[in-house]
């Protein structure tokens, strides 16, 4: 049983460094210092968006528009928080 909990935390933990890469090449491709020209950059952006957008599409259309910010990746970033505590601090003990 803990090999699915530890599973379970590194899946999150893989989908916050998505989510950071994400955040940070959309900084990037703003500011100019990145293009999407770029084959591989254009790849990696693909992919991460892929993986993010099911998740922050919903929060995004729950949040009020705050003009340019976006906040909808901080409170998946929480949430991802959230579960991993709720993991490590009381489901595991309690069916272990």
């Amino acid at each position: 049983m803990n090999a699915i909990f530890d599973l379970l935390y590194a899946v999150l933990e893989l989908y916050k460094l998505v989510l950071i890469v994400t955040i940070i090449m959309g900084w990037l491709f703003v500011f100019g210092v990145i293009n999407r020209y770029n084959k591989v950059v254009d790849t990696i952006w693909n992919v991460c968006t892929s993986l993010t957008e099911p998740v922050l599409r919903p929060i995004r259309n729950i949040l009020p528009n705050m003009g340019g910010l976006d906040l909808s990746p901080i409170v998946v970033f929480l949430g991802i928080l959230f579960l991993q505590s709720f993991i490590a601090k009381d489901l595991r003990p309690a069916l272990t």
